[in-house]
Parts: structure tokens; C-alpha cells; sequence
């Protein structure tokens, strides 16, 4: 069994998209409706920078979301690789959830890239910039993480945000809770605690304000049933519904991100090779997570080419 992956925020970078472009029209194609649904030149930003812009969150969001469904894009139409044929589910960390619903079906690409840039604006706009931080720990699993954060937290919010696996997870919250669970980490046996430079603190309670919003402009939003199922963020199942999935959507915003339980589970139903478009990002959290598992990134003609000889 397989399953097509998409990467989440932190992925993007300057010239993203831009040879896929210049070498098929599929991928322009995606590029030009998204930059249509935006009323933007995300495009250009995305292949020219600066780099500045770029990472700012309501252009990352949509900017790498693009990237991945115009990989897909292309091996569909160029290769001629139907995605309800030679995958069995889908799959996406935080943001790449969405982009993963795109590949399935589920949302149409101007609805996918117009919820993301929204998610980006609000989850920037729900916490004053310096009042919250994440940082990554290093050599913890989630029992640590979780235990470090409630000794941490002290009346304040910290808590789990992305359990990517391989002895890796974020924790987010208010800067200082943050900081005291790092200075914590160490004591409790932890390899390593960075703080990362994001500029928001994501996935926890703080982003009450951006699932409001979120909840507000999904309600709106046409889903339909994926091609495939899509193993949600926030419980590692694979989720059909449409209801379910706008429910789950909301919930991710300030949920965890249970990468590791969902690989985990993908690997118990049956799935043995993941392929993941637009990033080399997932990947080796995949195998560290099912070490014997067949992971594939796909970003260039080249990738693409190579995939559509083996599916």
C-alpha cells in the first residue's frame, strides 16, 4: 500500500516551483490559479523572493501548499498517474493537511490556497509577536515532552505542538513557559533543546483566536469527499467525512500534530511506501519513525519522471 505526504510550514524556500514551471505547463497552470484565487504574484515571490516575504506565514502557507500540489499536478498529467490509483491514503503535517485534501479532492485548488493564506493571518494575528515561542526537544518522547510541560507551564500555556517522531517534538506556548521547559529539559535528560525562529507559537491553546476564524471560514468552505481517506493530524485515523474532516481541521489549529502515531499507523494498515511531493522534509522523519519503509521525495522533473516509471 502507498501514501502520497505533504510537508508543512518551514519547507519553503526562494526559486520553490520555478524549473517545474518553466519546464511544464501543468505546473504553471497550478501556479497561475492560485495566484488568480489570491489576487497576488505568489509565483514570483515564490521563485524570486526576497526570502523575507516569503517565510512570512500567510505567504508560506499557500506558497509551499502550491509547490506540492503542482509536483502532483504534473505527474498526474504528464505522467498520466491517476492519484485514486496508485495511492491508498494521504497525509500532511499541519499546514501540508490541507494540501493533502487538495490531491484527494476534497477542496479545489483557489478554496485550499484561499483557507491557507486566512490560516496564516489569523494564526499570525492571534499572538502578539514575542509573546509566544516554540522550541524543538531533542532525544524526548511525547511522555517526557508532555510531563516537561506541565511543570513548565506554571499557570501559563505549554504544551506538545508536533510529534514528529524519532525522539523529536515541538512544544509551543508563551515565551517564558517555553523557556522555563527548555532549562527543564536539560535537567530531565534531554539531548537538546532549540528554540526555533517561527513567529508564532502554533499548535497550542494561545491559537483559540485563529481556530475561531478558521471555524468561521471552513464552515463556508465546500468539502467533498477525498478520492482516498486522509489520516487527520489530530487523531492519526484516517478521516472521510466531510463534517469530520472540517471538525478536524479546526481541531488541528490548536491541537497536536501526531506525525509519528499517524506514520505509525499508515505502516500498521498495510502502507509501506510514502511518497512525498514538493519537500525532502518528511522523509526522514518517515524512516525513522518505519525504518523499513520505502520514502520517496519528489521536487524536480527528474523525481517525477522517476516515479511515474515505478507506480
Amino acid at each position: 500500500m502507498r501514501a502520497f505526504v505533504f510537508p508543512g510550514q518551514g519547507s519553503q524556500a526562494v526559486g520553490m516551483g520555478a524549473d517545474l514551471a518553466a519546464a511544464s505547463p501543468a505546473a504553471r497552470a497550478v501556479l497561475q490559479e492560485v495566484d488568480e484565487a489570491l489576487g497576488q504574484h505568489l509565483a514570483r515571490l515564490m521563485a524570486e523572493g526576497p526570502a523575507a516575504d516569503l517565510t512570512l506565514t500567510e505567504n508560506a502557507q499557500p506558497a509551499i501548499m502550491a509547490n506540492a500540489i503542482a509536483t502532483l499536478r504534473v505527474l498526474e498529467v504528464e505522467g498520466g498517474i491517476a492519484l485514486s490509483d496508485k495511492a491508498d491514503f494521504v497525509a500532511g503535517h499541519s499546514l501540508g493537511e490541507y494540501s493533502a485534501l487538495c490531491a484527494a479532492g476534497a477542496f479545489d485548488l483557489a478554496t485550499t490556497a484561499r483557507l491557507l493564506k486566512l490560516r496564516g493571518q489569523a494564526m499570525q494575528a492571534a499572538v502578539p509577536v514575542g509573546e509566544g515561542a516554540m522550541a524543538a526537544l531533542l532525544g524526548a518522547d511525547m511522555a517526557l515532552a508532555e510531563a516537561i510541560c506541565a511543570e513548565a507551564a506554571q499557570g501559563e500555556v505549554c504544551q506538545a505542538a508536533n510529534d514528529n517522531g524519532g525522539g523529536q517534538v515541538v512544544i509551543s506556548g508563551h515565551k517564558d513557559a517555553v523557556e522555563r521547559a527548555m532549562a527543564l529539559s536539560k535537567e530531565k535528560g534531554v539531548k537538546r533543546a532549540l528554540l526555533l525562529p517561527v513567529s508564532a507559537p502554533f499548535h497550542c491553546a494561545l491559537m483559540q483566536p485563529a481556530a475561531d476564524a478558521m471555524a468561521t471560514a471552513l464552515g463556508a468552505a465546500a468539502i467533498r469527499p477525498p478520492l482516498v481517506p486522509v489520516y487527520a493530524n489530530v487523531t492519526a485515523a484516517p478521516a472521510a467525512d466531510p463534517d469530520a474532516i472540517r471538525s478536524l481541521l479546526v481541531e488541528q489549529v490548536t491541537g497536536t500534530v501526531r506525525w509519528r502515531e499517524s506514520v505509525e499507523a499508515m505502516w500498521t494498515a498495510g502502507v509501506t511506501d510514502f511518497v512525498e511531493f514538493g519537500a525532502k522534509v518528511l522523509a526522514p522523519m518517515i524512516k525513522r519513525i518505519a525504518p523499513d519503509a520505502t520514502v520517496t521525495s519528489v521536487m524536480t522533473m527528474a523525481d517525477i519522471e522517476a516515479l511515474a516509471g515505478r507506480l
